[in-house]
């Protein structure tokens, strides 16, 4: 198996450089153990293309976005009909009103619902709600879990075993420069899938607290699954003293059940903030939940919030997504491939765990088990390992996202793709130094 040259993607990203921060437009753009990102000219279906004319099967999907692959035809051609139209109105449409129902109908907690462009401003605007709601000002979140990139988000996104602190007290860490401390102090820290320790925070902070935000299957860091029972335990918490119950599904929204992980795992919150799949590649967010507390004064503003072309792509998007079928492909492409790549791991020596949820799959390398939280996957989980595997991958013609094994199946894949990421598993295992 041939190594990718790739010797005008780093000329370009040298000189990009020059003149763009980082060289990237987002610091997810470029991992941190590679030298320089790979440079794409166009993608279609499972695969991108690279400057050099490489060929990859990509499982990044754009970060999130691509559920139904790249340049899906159904998209563009309502993207292409809406350009004709004018691609920005600052009005209401009735494409506006018939996204609205639909997703009102599809998402089990969607009464009503509010738009903005980013996973970011939507958490804002779900966190706001919260607060008027409930006219309290405390919101829980958990260490590794992600929901945006404000002062007050980017908080404890990350960590690793030394600066974890404890389960029972998780650490406040704060992650880029500029950051207000200020802004985080109504932010509290908790660990995910303790059931027994966010009920003592309950009962010691009850009165105080807006909110708990979460992803219902962790997935910005690990993966990892939520214990059994925690998120019906979480629910009936919530209820019990008042918290406002808030989903982020930016990652899992249409990517586990047209619904998300709502539907998936049966558990209904107050709120939830979808983002990325929403319109198959187009900047589009939502808030939505409870009429009582979307209603609750909070009034939403931004010039590109729902413009007629996200909204096209969103339509689109979900009228393919509800075909019949989807889903079950997905899964049936995602048992294929952890199937296959447990084999692999045996054949090779290599301890890996993977499992598959809708179009998700984990992948944790050094594991031989699925993580409890997120302090077992990051004393257990080997990501210096992960991080070489995502190098290897990449320059023999696979794309995975980098540090955290949140692999992404589209509608677009094939056996075919599956069988090929396979072929390049066998090729580059044993290339892997087993370090912990």
């Amino acid at each position: 198996m041939k190594k990718f040259i790739t010797k005008k993607s780093e000329e370009l990203f040298q000189e990009l450089s020059q003149y763009l921060v980082d060289g990237v437009s987002s610091s997810f753009h470029k991992a941190e153990n590679e030298s320089y990102p790979i440079a794409m000219t166009h993608g279609k279906g499972s695969k991108l293309y690279d400057v050099d004319g490489n060929e990859y099967i990509d499982y990044i999907g754009g970060f999130g976005p691509m559920i139904l692959g790249y340049a899906p035809e159904a998209v563009n051609v309502a993207v292409k009909k809406q350009i004709e139209k004018g691609s920005q109105f600052s009005t209401p449409t009735q494409q506006l009103l018939d996204l609205s129902k639909k997703l009102t109908e599809i998402i089990p907690c969607a009464e009503m619902v509010s738009f903005q462009s980013s996973g970011t401003e939507a958490n804002m605007h779900a966190w706001r709600l919260a607060r008027a709601y409930s006219r309290k000002q405390k919101i829980v979140k958990f260490s590794g879990q992600y929901h945006g990139w404000s002062d007050e988000q980017k908080i404890s996104i990350t960590a690793n075993a030394d600066t974890f602190g404890t389960e029972k007290a998780p650490s406040r860490i704060m992650t880029t420069a500029g950051q207000r401390k200020a802004a985080t102090d109504d932010v509290i820290i908790a660990s995910w899938n303790h059931t027994d320790a966010l009920e003592t925070l309950f009962q010691q902070k009850g009165d105080e607290i807006a909110a708990v935000v979460m992803e219902p299957y962790m997935c910005d860091e690990g993966p990892i699954m939520p214990a059994s029972g925690y998120l019906e335990k979480v629910r009936t918490l919530c209820t019990k003293y008042g918290v406002v119950l808030i989903f982020d599904e930016v990652i899992t929204g249409f990517r586990m059940a047209l619904g998300g992980a709502q539907q998936y795992f049966g558990i209904t919150p107050d709120l939830s903030v979808f983002g990325k799949a929403i319109a198959g590649g187009y900047s589009l967010s939502m808030v939505c939940g409870k009429r009582e507390i979307m209603n609750c004064g909070v009034h939403p503003s931004g010039t590109f919030n729902a413009t007629p072309i996200a909204v096209a792509a969103a339509l689109a998007t979900i009228e393919e997504l509800s075909k019949p079928g989807i889903y079950e492909q997905m899964d049936k492409l995602g048992e294929m491939f952890c199937n296959e790549l447990a084999l692999l791991s045996k054949k090779h020596g290599i301890a890996l765990y993977t499992e598959h949820h809708g179009g998700i799959i984990q992948l944790e390398m050094g594991m031989e088990r699925a993580p409890k939280d997120y302090h077992d996957y990051l004393n257990h989980a080997n990501i210096q390992m992960y991080n070489a595997l995502y190098l290897l991958m990449r320059d023999y013609g696979v794309r995975i996202t980098s540090s955290r094994g949140r692999i992404y199946l589209t509608t677009a894949h094939t056996e075919k793709d599956i069988q090929k990421t396979m072929e390049v598993f066998d090729f580059v295992l044993p290339m892997l130094k087993t370090e912990k």
